[in-house]
């Protein structure tokens, strides 16, 4: 059951299997739907899929990662397969991203940029009811770098 909802959300996706591929796709989706660049660490992505009809997209690796956002001071983790539905500005039903708070890995459910602004980015939990937001450009490659 669980594989034929899986098989259903991608019917008729674009898919695209490869390191650099996936990495050069999902830097453009992002850049599309108006989301920092350096947001999902797309190292080692292996596949990654998107539904235009839906919105729905997802990435797979071999193995979950970590990284450290220097210039907010937050550690993130990447799980092997991660998915979500993209729409301007927005990722909703976020799976396979969290964000450790204190000693606590919080699932993050939703990234959104602030609508009035455009230069705030707002990170949900549904579950923990958590919502941060941290400045848009600690998000992109460039200063994620230095």
């Amino acid at each position: 059951m669980a594989l034929q909802l899986a098989s259903d959300l991608k019917d008729g996706a674009e898919v695209y299997h490869g390191s650099e591929m996936c990495k050069q796709k999902c830097m453009e989706l992002l850049e599309q739907v108006g989301l920092p660049t350096g947001l999902i660490l797309l190292d080692e992505v292996e596949e990654c899929g998107y539904v235009r009809e839906t919105g729905y997209v997802w990435l797979k690796r071999n193995k979950k990662i970590e990284h450290h956002f220097k210039t907010i001071g937050k550690l993130v983790q990447y799980g092997p397969e991660i998915s979500g539905y993209v729409e301007q500005q927005k990722m909703k039903k976020v799976s396979g991203v969290k964000s450790k708070e204190l000693l606590v890995w919080i699932t993050i459910s939703e990234i959104a940029i602030d609508e009035k602004s455009n230069d705030k980015i707002y990170f949900k939990s549904a579950i923990a009811g958590i919502r941060k937001s941290f400045p848009v450009d600690a998000f992109e490659i460039e200063n994620d770098k230095k």
